[in-house]
């Protein structure tokens, strides 16, 4: 029986995303899996795009950069002393950090300049600002656990959870 994408069930899909040049973003090298049905598992219009669909099934969704990542923030961007990071430091090299005014949401601030004393940080996703579009097809359906759809994500293979 071909199971249909429908709330609290596990969903795995095959996906890329390029840009709308086609430029290939990500080459979705792992499939997605996650819980549907509202548990924010993954972008809302996508869920949406999938909910019904049947394995087999593709979908083509274009997503504006506040579907998706959000609009590039110059604020986020971020200029610090040299000597107040690792001598090992590399452009690409990730870290995490509160934005002035926000203990609240830790960020991650990704290298994107290395000056003689003075390091670029961006904590924008590198997506930002992008359109995208994202395609994917439905490549298996099951219905979640009532432990699942508790916890409000999907337990991989490996997880700890008892298996029934």
């Amino acid at each position: 029986m071909n199971m249909q994408v429908i709330k609290n069930t596990v969903v795995t899909l095959d996906y890329n995303v390029t840009d709308p040049d086609g430029e290939l973003v990500d080459a979705g090298t792992e499939p997605l899996v996650y819980l549907h049905g509202g548990y924010e598992d993954i972008f809302p219009m996508i869920e949406e795009a999938v909910h019904g669909k049947k394995i087999g099934e593709t979908v083509i969704i274009k997503m504006q950069p506040d579907d998706a990542f959000g609009e590039y923030d110059a604020d986020l961007v971020e200029i610090e002393p040299r000597d107040a990071f690792p001598k090992e430091i590399e452009v690409g090299m990730q870290f995490e950090g509160l934005p002035e005014g926000n203990e609240e949401d830790a960020l991650i601030y990704r290298v994107t300049e290395i000056a003689d004393d003075r390091v670029v940080l961006d904590g924008n996703h590198p997506l930002a600002g992008m359109a995208l579009i994202f395609t994917c097809t439905v490549t298996a359906v099951r219905p979640a656990s009532a432990e699942e759809i508790e916890h409000g994500h999907i337990h991989e293979h490996d997880c700890e959870c008892d298996e029934d």
